[in-house]
C-alpha cells in the first residue's frame, strides 16, 4: 500500500481549472480588486468571470463584495483566509511536483 506522501494530495481541486487557479492567482497579489481589472486580466467574459467566481465563492475560496462608486454599481472579488492557505498549498504542491526528480 502506497502513503500519501506524494505533493499531488495537497493540490486543491477546485483549481484544477485554469480559469478558476488565474483568478485566485490574481486576487493573491492584493486585498482585493474590481471585477472589470480580474475580467481583463485573465482574458474572460463577464458571465464566464461570473460562473467561476460563484463556484469560488461556494467553495469559501473568495468573497463577493457589490458597492457604488458614485451611482455606479461596482463589483469587487477578494480572497477569503481559506482561500489563501489553499492556494498556498496548491502552489507549494504544484513546484514540490516540478522539483520531482
Amino acid at each position: 500500500m502506497t502513503r500519501p506522501d506524494h505533493p499531488r494530495h495537497e493540490l486543491a481541486p477546485l483549481l484544477a481549472s485554469p480559469v478558476r487557479l488565474s483568478i485566485v492567482a490574481a486576487l493573491a497579489a492584493t486585498d482585493r480588486a474590481e471585477f472589470a481589472f480580474i475580467r481583463d486580466l485573465v482574458e474572460i467574459s463577464d458571465s464566464a468571470l461570473s460562473r467561476q467566481a460563484t463556484t469560488l465563492e461556494e467553495g469559501g475560496f473568495l468573497e463577493i463584495v457589490k458597492g457604488y462608486v458614485g451611482r455606479r454599481p461596482r463589483t469587487w472579488l477578494a480572497l477569503t483566509e481559506h482561500g489563501r492557505a489553499v492556494y498556498a498549498r496548491h502552489v507549494a504542491a504544484l513546484r514540490a511536483i516540478a522539483d520531482t526528480s
